[in-house]
């Protein structure tokens, strides 16, 4: 095992990106890099898109076929409801089955490095060099890093697996339940304070405008276009709220 003195050189430093206590990633030069939100970025932006522009759709449709308000409402909630737990078991499914297969990869490596440490070496080395390392520094790069912790630098170099990236089933089964149901809270509370008569456009209105802010909030946490963003957003919102209008409309005067 390597001293807490020693010192990775340059193409170790480049092969394994250190993260800061904060969890925020850092460049070398003080550049702040927004990879590590993509985990949590993913499941909050899904779960609140799919809130607000499922339930507002849904009540755009029941209201254009003429339903009551408390009918309207009723129908919103138990689509809050419904959809929250639908998108919790379908995170959580899905996550599980990547944590499952990233599990399974790192059990294999690690038989791999106790059968066969010297043909693992060569592996990672070769990783090194097809990235640009002339032949010496890989090899110093796998020796050093295999001395630190081999596992881990397979399993970042040769898998892809990182702490940024890791698969967390629980937390992305709770951030989408949640952030569905905040995005279900626009179209249940324009229900609630619309004009009788006028639920269904109010809710439409009160849907665009937040599937706008989100959709700027989140380009901006990413780094990108909050305008862009927004559009984007407001373009398949807007598409979602025309056509259950439309069959709603269409079942409500032919029933």
């Amino acid at each position: 095992m390597a001293s807490s003195s020693d010192q990775p050189i340059d193409g170790a430093r480049a092969a394994d990106h250190p993260q800061p206590a904060s969890g925020r990633r850092v460049g070398h030069h003080g550049e702040r890099h927004n990879s590590h939100r993509i985990g949590w970025l993913r499941a909050v932006v899904l779960g609140a898109n799919d809130g607000t522009i499922s339930v507002a759709s849904l009540v755009a449709g029941i209201a254009a076929s003429g339903a009551p308000r408390p009918q309207i409402l009723l129908t919103a909630l138990a689509a809050t409801a419904a959809g929250a737990a639908s998108m919790a078991a379908g995170e959580y499914v899905s996550v599980q089955s990547q944590a499952d297969t990233e599990q399974a990869d790192l059990a294999r490596e690690r038989r791999e490095l106790a059968i066969d440490p010297a043909g693992e070496l060569a592996e990672l080395a070769e990783i090194y060099r097809n990235r640009g390392l002339d032949h010496d520094t890989a090899q110093r790069v796998a020796e050093q890093l295999t001395r630190h912790d081999a596992l881990s630098a397979h399993a970042r170099d040769e898998l892809g697996l990182s702490e940024t990236h890791r698969a967390r089933p629980l937390q992305a089964a709770l951030a989408s339940a949640l952030s569905f149901s905040l995005g279900a809270l626009v179209p249940v509370a324009a229900i609630v304070i619309s004009p009788e008569g006028k639920v269904g456009a109010a809710t439409s209105m009160a849907a665009l405008l937040s599937l706008a802010l989100l959709g700027g909030m989140a380009a901006r946490a990413g780094g990108a276009s909050p305008l862009r963003g927004s559009l984007r957003m407001l373009v398949w919102g807007t598409l979602a709220l025309l056509i259950t209008a439309l069959v709603g409309k269409l079942v409500g005067t032919t029933l």
